[in-house]
């Protein structure tokens, strides 16, 4: 796992920060701390760090905000971990760029599982020397870059993970669950939304009509296919 980036650790909760600071800090993460909306997006910014940890409600720019104003510049994992555990909430925080969410209160170890799991796709294909070309699609693993009609796209981490994964099954249609056990490393519950989410960003950023998408197609009651031609 390349942890040569520090985590960034959004929580106005002086406590709570230092105790996950603390826990995992032994389990071979660097974690900076950030109290402040406002000072949170110009960190990310300026640091890039591997993976942050949001609070949604802190003083300064709220959660929802901090993670808005990042996301286009920012490629890394945004992890929402908030006591606001409203469905409407995550599914408003997956709509502006999240990559997960957990409600507090939430145990180190659940953490620590689900950082695990966002990071494992990266590495993954961080340490991936393959190219896939689909159509006007072109994907670089090594590179973990993606072009379409020779344009590079300005992808999240789990936008270029998703795409990636459905480029290499280009021509088959790819279920719901298949989906978010290989990109979640969890079992699908069957009534999360992030890869239905994640999906139609990635159409807005490739599609012509949205819409009516013909790349990234939806096959009803299974999942999804990236047209081969």
């Amino acid at each position: 796992m390349n942890l040569d980036r520090p985590v960034l650790l959004v929580e106005d909760d002086e406590v709570l920060a230092e105790m996950v600071q603390s826990y995992l800090t032994t389990h071979g993460f660097e974690v900076r701390i950030e109290g402040h909306g406002d000072r949170a997006v110009e960190r990310i910014t300026a640091e890039n760090p591997l993976l942050v940890i949001l609070d949604l409600g802190l003083p300064g720019l709220d959660g929802f905000e901090v993670c808005r104003r990042v996301r286009e510049s920012y490629n890394g994992f945004i992890l929402v971990m908030t006591a606001q555990g409203d469905e409407v909430d995550e599914v408003a925080c997956l709509e502006i760029g999240a990559d997960d969410f957990l409600a507090k209160p939430v145990s180190p170890r659940v953490l620590l599982a689900h950082m695990r799991a966002l990071l494992r796709r990266y590495t993954q294909t961080a340490s991936n020397q393959s190219k896939i070309s689909v159509g006007d699609l072109d994907v670089n693993a090594g590179r973990r870059e993606a072009r379409f009609k020779g344009l590079v796209l300005n992808l999240t981490s789990s936008e270029f993970d998703l795409l990636e994964y459905l480029a290499s099954h280009a021509g088959e249609i790819v279920s719901r669950s298949q989906l978010y056990e290989e990109l979640r490393g969890v079992k699908y519950d069957g009534l999360d939304r992030s890869i239905d989410l994640r999906v139609s960003r990635l159409r807005a950023k490739i599609e012509d009509h949205p819409s009516r998408p013909k790349l990234i197609k939806s096959v009803r009651g299974v999942g999804y296919l990236l047209a081969s031609s």
